[in-house]
């Protein structure tokens, strides 16, 4: 025990230090979206991103990064392509992925699925979510592969598993994009979470390759402004305490006022409930020369109370309309994110 509180101490000094020498963005070049891992198989950090850069948002891959200290990332290459034979459903704009690593006992991976019986049994089997076009119905729709390795390959299902039509009936906005994979600690259920507009909640199934269709919730959190928490995208949840913490982006991605605000609930499927004292997470710091901080993870350091907030920013370069549509170049940072006393975020202030 006291070797791993050692460990857990040297890897939030790492991340101050970095953060202090101005390492940020911790990527290169421009990525977006980013999802944060801890693999217990591998004892490593991986993000996982939209590739950027692209008119239109039209990436159509998915890149993949390791670190074992927060600090360096080892760029691990291409991990999805959903406009090559990897996934015959669709064909571009690979959009805001969510990944998640389920213990599997080897003589009990033939049974998960019929796609992940063709991978090697494994202690782990790690399920990979996105968004991507799909042709035939014109619109995003969520997809999901998986892999016996965070950094793959990985199969695709071969089908969509959030289509537009699932969407609840109630719901008003866009497409089904933004993706979240949860456990809950509490019920050991998996839970997936999606929706621009909207958010939409629903309990997976045990292959983890498809919903319970009669647990798809709406779950949008209500009220609030473009200046406070008006819910846009990018849902994201947590749990510690015994309290569900309830992630989103507020505003347009590529507005410098994109931001995460937050709700809680009691239940992985709400109702949400927003303290309007308490409801910011992260926004721009535009004397820094920092915009449009939002759509994020969040990662507890295993076996602790230490946490941090991964997100992506506008690069201030690309800021200005002139040249073109500043939500296509966006880069990847990580910052520590605390509570207080009373369980509420701390808002974090994005570090140059």
């Amino acid at each position: 025990m006291k070797r791993l509180l050692t460990m857990l101490m040297l890897t939030a000094a790492a991340v101050l230090t970095a953060v202090a020498d101005g390492r940020q963005p911790i990527l290169p070049g421009f990525h977006a979206d980013p999802e944060v891992l801890y693999s217990n198989l591998t004892k490593k950090y991986y993000i996982y991103s939209t590739t950027d850069g692209t008119p239109g948002w039209g990436g159509h891959d998915f890149s993949v990064f390791s670190s074992t200290d927060l600090v360096e990332w080892t760029d691990e290459g291409k991990m999805l392509d959903v406009k090559g034979e990897q996934v015959s459903w669709a064909t571009g704009h690979a959009w805001a992925p969510a990944i998640i690593e389920v213990p599997v006992a080897s003589s009990d991976a033939q049974q998960i699925s019929s796609h992940a019986s063709r991978l090697t049994p494994h202690a782990y089997k790690y399920y990979f979510y996105f968004s991507a076009h799909n042709p035939q119905s014109n619109r995003k729709e969520i997809g999901v592969a998986v892999s016996d390795s965070p950094t793959g390959p990985f199969v695709d299902s071969g089908a969509p598993i959030i289509t537009d039509a699932d969407r609840p009936r109630e719901a008003r906005g866009g497409q089904a994009i933004d993706v979240d994979v949860f456990q809950d600690p509490v019920t050991q259920k998996y839970y997936l979470y999606w929706g621009n507009g909207f958010m939409a909640g629903a309990e997976l199934n045990d292959d983890m390759m498809s919903v319970k269709k009669e647990t798809i919730r709406l779950m949008t959190p209500q009220g609030g402004t473009l200046q406070t928490w008006a819910y846009r995208e990018g849902p994201y949840v947590f749990y510690r305490k015994g309290t569900y913490y309830f992630l989103w982006s507020v505003d347009d991605t590529g507005s410098p006022n994109y931001h995460v605000c937050y709700g809680t609930a009691k239940s992985p499927l709400g109702p949400i409930t927003i303290d309007e004292d308490h409801y910011l997470v992260i926004r721009q710091k535009p004397e820094d020369e920092i915009y449009g901080t939002a759509h994020n993870s969040v990662l507890q350091v295993p076996d602790g109370d230490e946490w941090y907030i991964v997100y992506h920013r506008i690069n201030k370069d690309y800021i200005d309309k002139g040249k073109g549509v500043p939500g296509t170049h966006r880069e990847v940072c990580i910052d520590p994110m605390t509570f207080d006393d009373e369980g509420h975020i701390v808002p974090v202030t994005p570090s140059k």
